[in-house]
């Protein structure tokens, strides 16, 4: 009597064209990528390259517009006292205006971020000529 657990398993067949196939040429990137060869460390530094210029970017933008603020009012004192509903301008750019402004550089920093990295992808996965 054979157990449940004894059974032999189902034969499989296997035709020589599916054992037989080549890579494709995204598969030489992706295994260029992989092993870490030359080609797969350059393409990589490059990605970081880009991701680091985008941030470099965004960052001297942050600094020119929030740090520009204390030379605006050193350079023209009669805009410091401004007053905006009983809240002097410095005050009223710095609590409300500077939020948005990080927040929508966040924003970009996270779509044109994620651009680089598309960018990279299909980088890998077109075809070789």
């Amino acid at each position: 009597m054979v157990a449940a657990d004894d059974r032999v398993p189902a034969r499989t067949r296997i035709v020589l064209a599916d054992v037989v196939r080549g890579d494709s040429p995204s598969e030489h990137t992706r295994t260029e990528l992989a092993q870490q060869t030359r080609v797969g460390e350059a393409l990589v530094r490059g990605l970081v390259r880009a991701q680091l210029s985008l941030a470099l970017r965004l960052w001297l933008v942050v600094a020119v517009g929030l740090g520009g603020l204390p030379w605006l009012f050193a350079i023209a004192p009669s805009v410091s006292r401004v007053t905006v509903f009983g809240v002097h301008l410095p005050w009223a750019l710095l609590a409300v205006i500077s939020f948005p402004f990080l927040v929508t550089v966040g924003w970009a920093y996270v779509r044109l971020a994620e651009r680089n990295e598309q960018d990279f992808t299909n980088l890998i996965r077109r075809p070789e000529r």
